[in-house]
Order: structure tokens, then sequence, then C-alpha cells
């Protein structure tokens, strides 16, 4: 059982990134299913989490308005679409599967860098 993100990358300040997460050993689609970061020095950050039951959303103060997160059940996938990146948005960025408190999980996996800069 493991999720495994990837897309991350250099991008300058506006700038957009897509950023994917594959689960295997167990279907996405039942899991309320998110995306947390985490900056060097910096305490976990959630971004998103998606209801696997009611398909809600909350999204994170920072982050509402231009990050977007999706699914694709036949790939067993979720992505994060990423615009308008600010320098602060610099961080690993992990997939997990999200607890009903806001910023716990339960699984997540190793995570991919974005970086932010001109």
């Amino acid at each position: 059982v493991q999720l495994q993100a990837s897309g991350g990358g250099l991008v300058q300040p506006g700038g957009s990134l897509r950023l994917s997460c594959v689960g295997s050993g167990f279907n996405l689609a039942k899991e309320a299913i998110g995306w947390f970061r985490q900056a060097p020095g910096k305490k976990r950050q959630g971004v998103v989490c998606h209801s696997g039951t009611d398909g809600s959303s909350h999204y994170g103060d920072s982050v509402r308005g231009r990050f977007t997160l999706s699914r694709d059940a036949a790939t067993n996938s979720a992505f994060l679409e990423t615009t308008n990146l600010k320098p602060e948005d610099t961080a690993v960025y992990h997939c997990a599967v999200c607890l009903d408190v806001w910023e716990e999980y339960d699984l997540w996996g190793q995570g991919t860098l974005v970086t932010v800069s001109s």
C-alpha cells in the first residue's frame, strides 16, 4: 500500500505545474485524498483534501483559487493542478490519505519538490 507523487520541478513565478499521484495496493476512489506540503525548516501545511464519499473539497487559504485537485479512477490516480505559483509555494509536495481532521493524514508517500524561482 503506497502513494507516489511526481511532476515537481523548477518554475518561474506565475507559472504552472501539474503534480501526479499514483496509488498502489488500494483503491484511491474510496478514500479521502489530498496533498500537503513541507518547506525546509517549516511545519507541514495542508493544501487540499477531497472526500471519497460526497466529492467535496477543502483547500488551504494560501492556495484556494490557484490549485485544483482532480482524480482519475481508471488509473487510480489523483492530480494537483497548480497555477499562478509564488515563491512561497516552494516545498516538497506529498499526496496523502486524509483523516477527518484537517492536516492529519493516514498514509503518504515520498513527495515531489516544487521550486518557484526566477
